[in-house]
């Protein structure tokens, strides 16, 4: 039996070297006639513009902020001041046609006041409460007579006012337009500079839609005259903006 054991191990070594499976380098895929090598393709040439359409648009609503501010030695009265010269705003604020859907609390606040002596610790010489409103007001003729009627009814802060128009969807459509050429006209001027010209867009992506109102106006008690109140209120930009990505070529 002893004699057996070497042979027996030489033909398991054999046996295990004809099954192992032998390693041999892939031969590299073949290119399809007339498709040139990886390295010579060359990406195409793009740019990536932003358009933008501006639609200029008479304002239909005005948004302000009215309120009162009172200062005074305690916290209750300070709060008892503002709040009946406040329902006296609010109900100038309906006489004027303004309905409830239109009034929203913007801001109440109660704060003491302190002085500060010179090397001193600050002194609290009292409170000063405050409570304002926005107000829609959706007939622009009427806005300076309902700003007199907030003076007139208690209020003793205006703190602006600012225009837009209530549907501005409707004209979304005009200043798409006028966005896709502006970025067609860029791709153009930048085309020719560097000797290319369009050859298609690539991707247009939207950009959000918006109102550009004019500056805000900032109204003092002291502007306000007997009469009405005259009030400019300009044009709003409708603005929408557009990414276009261009192919241009020789």
């Amino acid at each position: 039996m002893t004699r057996l054991v070497p042979a027996l191990l030489a033909m398991s070594a054999l046996a295990g070297c004809a099954t192992a499976p032998m390693a041999m380098a892939q031969p590299p895929m073949p290119m399809p006639p007339g498709m040139p090598a990886m390295s010579s393709i060359q990406p195409e040439t793009t740019i990536t513009l932003m358009g933008r359409g501006a639609i200029e648009q008479p304002p239909d609503v005005a948004m302000i902020n009215v309120g009162v501010q009172f200062e005074a030695k305690t916290a209750a009265e300070a709060m008892a001041q503002q709040a009946a010269n406040m329902n006296g705003v609010f109900a100038a604020v309906k006489a004027a046609g303004i309905a409830d859907r239109d009034m929203q609390t913007g801001n109440m606040s109660l704060n003491p006041v302190y002085e500060y002596p010179n090397n001193a610790r600050p002194r609290l010489t009292g409170y000063q409460a405050s409570n304002s409103i926005t107000v829609k007001v959706r007939k622009l003729d009427t806005l300076g007579k309902t700003l007199d009627a907030v003076v007139k009814g208690g209020g003793n802060t205006i703190n602006g006012i600012s225009f837009s128009v209530d549907q501005p969807d409707k004209f979304q459509d005009e200043a798409r337009v006028e966005a896709i050429k502006d970025a067609v006209a860029k791709a153009e001027l930048y085309a020719k500079a560097v000797g290319y010209k369009v050859k298609r867009i690539v991707t247009i992506s939207e950009q959000e839609f918006y109102p550009q109102p004019p500056m805000p106006v900032m109204m003092r008690m002291q502007d306000m005259a007997a009469e009405s109140t005259p009030i400019a209120a300009g044009e709003v930009s409708l603005v929408q903006t557009v990414n276009v990505v261009f192919e241009l070529t020789k």
